[in-house]
């Protein structure tokens, strides 16, 4: 599981206290994926916490999400969304792997959510792109961003006008670990989250902020 970088085992201990206690399935679905080789690929239980705040704040009741794994930040978004809007809360969930996916799946349905999460096992911008041609353009609230960091721009682009104006846009890791701030780093992926910062950050056709949430958390706000 990642954690906010730069905190002290006793500092995330007392996040996890101060924080409202985690639903009992968001945390087995946790301590679950903390047993996997992958588990730094999960968000931590304050960023999830986080999320839920950034949903509550918006009103969120669409949504959508590239990169699932084993389904906890769709877990939390959703359970936020269905407490304010019931069945008619809807989250389009992104991912390439049946087999992450069919974890993710297990505790949904355990959480009673399953019904309002639409689950896509194929290329991210080829589901995009068909809800795009499906005219579902300006009709999320919230979009969130945890895949291949080299296709963070194409997500972007495609979500940035599934966003209806004040709509929310969420870019994990976009520290990398400190690496960005690295300039003898120079990996694909590095280079990637570098240009992305930059080009939301002037980019006027959203309000952004970078915060040291996790790994890093970009926040793109549609104008």
């Amino acid at each position: 599981m990642s954690t906010s970088l730069g905190l002290t085992p006793d500092v995330i201990g007392y996040l996890a206290d101060v924080n409202p206690p985690e639903h009992p399935v968001l945390a087995r679905c946790r301590e679950e994926t903390l047993r996997m080789p992958l588990a730094a690929m999960q968000i931590s239980a304050e960023q999830g916490a986080f999320m839920q705040i950034v949903a509550r704040m918006i009103r969120a009741k669409r949504a959508f999400e590239v990169g699932v794994f084993t389904g906890y930040s769709a877990l939390a978004v959703a359970l936020a969304m269905k407490d304010m809007h019931g069945a008619e809360a809807k989250l389009l969930a992104c991912d390439i792997s049946e087999e992450w996916t069919s974890i993710a799946r297990n505790y949904w349905r355990e959480a009673g959510v399953d019904g309002m999460i639409d689950l896509n096992i194929a290329p991210a911008v080829e589901t995009l792109d068909r809800r795009l041609a499906a005219r579902e353009e300006g009709t999320y609230d919230l979009g969130f961003i945890d895949a291949d960091k080299t296709g963070y721009d194409s997500y972007y682009e495609r979500g940035l006008k599934l966003l209806r104006p004040g709509g929310v846009m969420l870019f994990d890791n976009v520290l990398w670990g400190g690496a960005v701030a690295d300039p003898k780093q120079s990996e694909p992926d590095t280079v990637a989250l570098r240009a992305l910062a930059k080009k939301v950050r002037d980019d006027a056709r959203v309000h952004a902020a970078m915060a040291a949430i996790g790994d890093g958390l970009l926040f793109a706000v549609k104008k």
